[in-house]
């Protein structure tokens, strides 16, 4: 796809002004010279009171209010909305001509996932899926160790996302801890570490998951384990809790292979734990700068994130994360419900 050269501020409009939609109005602060949030939405008057008066954008309380009548008109609409509404308001938004930027989970049903894809290739306009992690100084490192072929055959694998999320969290809005709007521990709050098993490591043979809700008063889970199998041989794990005692103790990813292991850690994949390889390269001696402070699980990508969605929209490159990019980790994690649900292995793809 070849956009168009746009030679202006490109024109954001939110949709969905919760708790992850300062970070959006943050990044896309940081980025004025070439990004304008000019509409925000939300159907919580107090909510949309708000963003109006942090952004300056003009304010809306119905998607389809929005669509129509946002003056000067957007070049994408922002879904930060709850994860199961997604789909139909990437599917309103795509047919009224808007390109589509979506926060993680881009759905919470595979079925939901390949008609938001399909209504955007129909509509012929992008539909990108927000993975700022992927834009972490560290994982970035890791990254290019694996491209490099730095760790030889990769071995094994091994993902922890060990955080607390108290019941008044779940009580803070209605949709949260459920099946349809929100997913469990795997699907909301480790996605974004679902998404590095097939980024870093390669295409998933099958997965085998356990979940249980111990603590919480939800729908879904708040703890799981997950084996992944890859198609290279690799075998890995994914151990996931929202109750950790009593805060966020860690997000952590390790990869053993025949000539490299490497371990980042810290809350939240910010700190190079270990980095040690056969061949020594230049960059391993700024290994440490890569170490960030974070006060966040967040992180810091949304901004650098926010940057590769302008430069896409100006038509200067292509996405990092586009919609069939954001489908694999979700194929991962509605395997990974499927088999928590049936007691067995699941092989991907999920269909032919």
């Amino acid at each position: 796809m070849h956009d168009k050269i746009i030679d202006r501020k490109i024109r954001f409009a939110l949709v969905g002004c919760g708790r992850i939609s300062a970070n959006h109005f943050g990044a896309i602060e940081q980025h004025a010279e070439r990004a304008e949030l000019i509409a925000v939405c939300d159907t919580n008057p107090k909510a949309l009171e708000a963003a109006v008066a942090r952004t300056g954008a003009a304010g809306f309380s119905s998607l389809d209010g929005m669509l129509a009548n946002a003056s000067p008109r957007p070049d994408i609409v922002v879904l930060t909305t709850p994860s199961g509404l997604h789909s139909r308001q990437a599917i309103a938004a795509s047919q009224a001509g808007f390109h589509v930027m979506t926060e993680k989970p881009m759905a919470t049903r595979w079925k939901d996932g390949l008609a938001m894809v399909e209504a955007c290739d129909k509509a012929g306009v992008r539909l990108l899926v927000v993975k700022q992690n992927r834009r972490n100084p560290t994982l970035q490192l890791l990254k290019n160790a694996i491209e490099q072929g730095r760790f030889g055959r990769i071995y094994s694998v091994a993902i922890n996302v060990f955080w607390t999320r108290p019941q008044s969290y779940y009580d803070s809005a209605a949709w949260r801890g459920t099946w349809e709007f929100d997913g469990g521990a795997f699907m909301n709050q480790a996605s974004h570490y679902i998404d590095l098993l097939d980024w870093l490591i390669g295409p998933v043979e099958s997965v085998q998951a356990i979940t249980g809700t111990l603590a919480r008063n939800i729908e879904v889970e708040d703890t799981g384990a997950m084996v992944v199998k890859w198609r290279s041989g690799a075998i890995g794990t994914v151990n996931v809790s929202m109750l950790t005692y009593p805060r966020n103790l860690e997000g952590s990813i390790t990869i053993l292979g025949e000539k490299g292991t490497v371990s980042v850690g810290g809350v939240a994949v910010n700190e190079i734990k270990h980095w040690e390889f056969s061949d020594q390269r230049p960059e391993d001696e700024t290994v440490k700068q890569a170490n960030y402070q974070t006060t966040s699980v967040y992180g810091f990508g949304h901004p650098l994130y926010y940057d590769n969605a302008i430069r896409v929209l100006r038509g200067e490159i292509e996405p990092e994360t586009d919609g069939r990019e954001g489908l694999k980790s979700l194929e991962i994690l509605i395997a990974a419900y499927l088999s928590a649900r049936d007691g067995q292995r699941v092989s991907l793809p999920l269909e032919y």
